[in-house]
């Protein structure tokens, strides 16, 4: 993507929130839906503009010809401008709100952007219709629009997910809905994220053991994807008892071209970059141990500090999120805190060998350890701790019959 494109890109995202945000539709709560209206589902494909749309969208829409209505409801806002707007991204607990829009104000930011859009008519009897648009409408108030948004459990996607099930109740069947896919919030995550490997990394890292839970047919909706997909099968039952699909129509109202994307270059994929580092550093070990004999003290506190300060920050992450998504994080094996501040005491000149087998030791035990528990696509898990291993190894002088002897290293400069 060259530079026009991206500015195109930014200024079509931006028009588009302006738009939202300038739609100003008044509540509707008292309006009674005629019997022309009708109720779709629409869903956005994925986009690369930001790692906020790689999962794609998803949006009710409500029309009543009648009325004069044509809104779509979407509970994808949030304020770019908010206080703190970082630190409650991080937390987990950036306000998200419902914003109401005309589909046709975003149908040119979404064919800019080349992501398809999708609509399902649904099924629904007058009463059902009126129950969604009411829940809808008293969901819209400002004093009810916010909400806390949750990556896996309630996002863009679940919200028009509940609201349609809330309004169906008892008649709808979703066959799907308890069936077991066979994968994790983590497997369909990075479905989404195959060819955006640094962003892949980066969200594996931070998450933890939370996201390994396997999903059923319900839980995996948080995708605005398997939304459509799960009611293209799903049933609804009329008054009369008689059983008909959910979904009466399903029509493509933009189809995302078929480009080929940008392969990002072979030497700044992750694996590669790591492997190449790992090489470098295990060779360099092993050239200035085997040779003279020497560990460099700089280079273990330059890769252990990093270290640890990756791992103080997936604490921190650990104890501000609410949702528990980055909590019992295996990463944190490989990315000690710890290792902030005490390489520098390991690798003090004083420091005996002793004591320093014993720090290197239970370092490389739990590394060890990081290769069986971690679940990270690619080889960067393994790669990463297999370096630091080497340097483990070299640092670890066994202190014989409990003689305390001083290391050879590299003086300080």
């Amino acid at each position: 993507m060259n530079k026009s494109q991206r500015s195109t890109r930014l200024v079509c995202r931006w028009l588009m929130v302006w738009l939202v945000a300038m739609s100003g539709f008044p509540p509707a709560v008292a309006q009674t839906l005629s019997p022309s209206s009708r109720v779709s589902l629409i869903t956005y494909g994925p986009g690369d503009d930001d790692i906020s749309s790689a999962f794609g969208h998803t949006e009710i829409r409500i029309i009543d010809p009648v009325l004069g209505i044509d809104r779509d409801y979407s509970y994808g806002g949030f304020d770019y401008k908010a206080d703190y707007f970082i630190l409650k991204f991080m937390r987990g607990t950036l306000p998200y709100f419902l914003s109401v829009h005309n589909l046709y104000q975003v149908v040119y930011y979404y064919q800019q952007t080349n992501r398809s859009i999708r609509e399902q008519q649904l099924n629904l009897s007058p009463a059902q219709r009126q129950r969604l648009f009411a829940a809808l409408e008293e969901n819209y108030l400002p004093q009810n629009r916010e909400y806390r948004y949750q990556f896996y459990y309630d996002n863009c996607a679940t919200r028009p997910r509940d609201m349609i099930a809330v309004a169906c109740g008892d008649s709808l069947t979703i066959p799907s809905r308890d069936r077991m896919t066979g994968k994790s919030y983590r497997d369909w995550m990075n479905d989404y994220l195959n060819e955006r490997p640094w962003y892949q990394l980066g969200m594996n890292l931070a998450i933890g053991w939370p996201a390994n839970e396997q999903t059923d047919g319900w839980r995996a909706m948080y995708l605005p994807d398997q939304v459509h997909d799960q009611f293209s099968h799903a049933t609804v039952r009329q008054a009369n008892g008689q059983l008909i699909p959910l979904v009466q129509s399903d029509q493509t109202l933009f189809a995302a071209q078929k480009i080929l994307r940008q392969q990002l270059p072979l030497f700044f994929d992750p694996d590669v970059v790591f492997a190449i580092a790992g090489i470098i550093i295990a060779v360099f070990t092993i050239r200035r141990y085997m040779k003279k004999g020497k560990v460099d003290r700089w280079l273990d506190r330059l890769l252990f500090s990093l270290c640890g300060f990756m791992g103080w920050f997936l604490v921190l992450l650990w104890a501000i999120r609410d949702d528990g998504v980055t909590g019992w994080n295996p990463t944190l094996l490989i990315l000690l805190p710890w290792h902030l501040p005490l390489i520098f005491w390991a690798t003090r000149s004083t420091t005996t060998s002793r004591r320093r087998t014993m720090y290197f030791g239970i370092t490389a035990l739990l590394l060890i350890i990081s290769l069986f528990l971690s679940d990270i696509p690619g080889g960067v898990d393994v790669l990463f701790p297999l370096t630091l291993l080497v340097r483990c190894i070299v640092n670890m002088q066994p202190a014989w019959r409990g003689r305390q002897t001083l290391m050879r290293v590299v003086p300080e400069s």
